[in-house]
């Protein structure tokens, strides 16, 4: 047998071994945003979590000034972590719209392990609330989060389309086609609704649009069971193809999840590759996907219509099925979720993931936690 593919053939089979075994359990949790403990902030909302190249995490919410609703004036929120989410940074904010009537909306946060930038893409004037022309804007940081660069106009190079991006994160391609390729996609208006997708061949310096699922009727406004696949999250399996998670905002079909497939690096999401996946039971929600080491993980309120019940699921075959065993988070009200996992050749690395989400004990918007989850503690 030739030593190399003894090799390969030996960590698959360890790597399908460790797989089996997960048996996750909280492991730690923090309150890092708490409605109405900051004077200048209403409502944390719409919380996202990266890891960067260095080994830092980063907790961003949308910190909204005046109140709990979708439009209005807001802030960026980032907390910074460097000892893998023990303690945090105190909140800065990063980005402020002033008093705009239709503030901004985070938005997704994409890494470039290639440059070691973080860019995080939100939009403005969203749902044209006493404004005319939605703007997609664009910050990064090429310092591990420290500092942030001003605001870039991605309009000149994307037209005036609302687009609303994740919320949650963008990924860069590891795997053939489009190797190196940031992704990020999101979701549109009444305007040209559906779920888009974002494209930078170039570190992200200038973007593009490439795969589109639109909704039905399209242009128009929706009844209830409608087909409007509205927020989402990529991730990238093991084949090169990005399995986009979507929410299934008017229940077309079921209580469930939207799951498309692109096979050309985002290019298109083609109808033969939509599938609803029955398992995931969803209020119509933003949720959170992961792909670690051959294992995809999905957290939501796994509940048909209460946003309740913050749960995480997964699969050891891309999605196909999902283990019966899960990990409820917390039994209350919960909303927004996401996902990340550290890159470092740390045992902690590997045997850890973190989940942010909106958590309250009578209302899912009353703070935002962190989560840190040991998916193997029976070792």
């Amino acid at each position: 047998m030739d030593r190399s593919f003894g090799l390969s053939l030996l960590l698959a089979l360890c790597s399908i071994a460790q797989t089996a075994q997960i048996k996750p359990v909280v492991a730690d949790e923090q309150l890092l945003w708490v409605q109405g403990q900051t004077g200048e902030v209403h409502t944390f909302r719409i919380p996202l979590l990266t890891f960067t190249p260095q080994g830092s995490l980063l907790a961003f919410a949308e910190a909204q000034k005046m109140s709990a609703r979708d439009i209005g004036a807001k802030f960026i929120a980032l907390r910074r972590s460097t000892d893998r989410g023990t303690t945090w940074s105190p909140t800065s904010f990063i980005v402020d719209d002033g008093s705009l009537a239709d503030g901004l909306n985070l938005g997704s946060v994409v890494v470039d392990e290639e440059t070691g930038a973080v860019i995080l893409i939100y939009s403005v004037c969203f749902h044209h609330y006493h404004c005319k022309t939605s703007i997609t804007m664009l910050v990064e940081s090429l310092d591990d989060g420290l500092t942030w660069s001003p605001p870039r106009n991605l309009n000149p190079q994307l037209g005036i389309k609302s687009f609303a991006p994740g919320p949650g994160f963008g990924i860069q391609k590891r795997y053939p086609p489009a190797v190196g390729r940031l992704v990020v996609c999101g979701h549109g208006s009444i305007a040209g609704d559906g779920v888009f997708c974002l494209l930078s061949d170039d570190h992200g310096q200038t973007w593009r649009y490439g795969a589109e699922l639109k909704s039905i009727p399209y242009n128009q406004p929706k009844k209830n069971l409608d087909f409007e696949p509205d927020e989402c999250q990529p991730v990238e399996l093991d084949d090169g193809s990005i399995v986009v998670n979507v929410r299934n905002n008017m229940n077309y079909h079921c209580h469930c999840r939207i799951l498309a497939r692109s096979l050309d690096g985002g290019e298109s999401l083609p109808v033969e590759e939509v599938v609803f996946d029955t398992t995931l039971v969803d209020p119509a929600v933003a949720a959170g996907a992961l792909h670690k080491d051959g294992v995809l993980y999905f957290t939501n309120p796994a509940n048909a219509t209460r946003r309740v019940n913050l749960t995480l699921r997964w699969s050891l075959n891309h999605g196909k099925s999902w283990v019966k065993e899960t990990l409820k988070i917390w039994a209350g009200p919960s909303g927004y979720s996401c996902m990340t996992s550290l890159k470092g050749n740390e045992t902690e690395d590997q045997n850890y993931i973190f989940v942010i989400f909106e958590k309250g004990h009578t209302d899912c918007k009353e703070s935002i936690s962190f989560v840190k989850i040991n998916l193997y503690s029976d070792q």
